[in-house]
């Protein structure tokens, strides 16, 4: 175990991505990877961070917009779908989508307006 600062290794490119291989494998495993390869866990999880952005070699990628542009309109006015005949004690309801809806006679009509609603978006 290191104990000094002035003991600091340094790593290339291609020693950090075989300690990667190592500890995120297959068959990796993170503490053997540290063993094996005597570095700190901070090390390894800072260059998968750095691989993964793509800063491990160096390059860095450009950083995107922190915003989207969002636009609010008013939602759609529904139509009443279609019922079709009652049969049985259950209704069933033949979205313009194709989703077949059966609902009993007892349903509450606010809920099957919500999911009405969310079936049709």
């Amino acid at each position: 175990m290191r104990t000094s600062l002035t003991d600091r290794r340094r790593w290339t490119v291609e020693q950090k991505l075989a300690v990667l291989r190592d500890a995120f494998g297959p068959q990796g495993c993170v503490r053997t990877a540290i063993e094996r390869h005597d570095v700190g866990s901070g090390s390894i999880y800072t260059w998968r961070r750095q691989a993964m952005s793509g800063e491990l070699g160096g390059a860095r990628l450009p950083i995107g917009p922190a915003f989207a542009e969002v636009q609010i309109s008013e939602p759609p006015a529904l139509s009443a779908p279609p019922v079709a005949a009652a049969f049985g004690g259950l209704i069933g309801i033949d979205l313009p989508s194709g989703i077949r809806v059966l609902v009993d006679a007892k349903v509450d009509a606010d809920a099957l307006a919500r999911v009405i609603g969310v079936l049709t978006r």
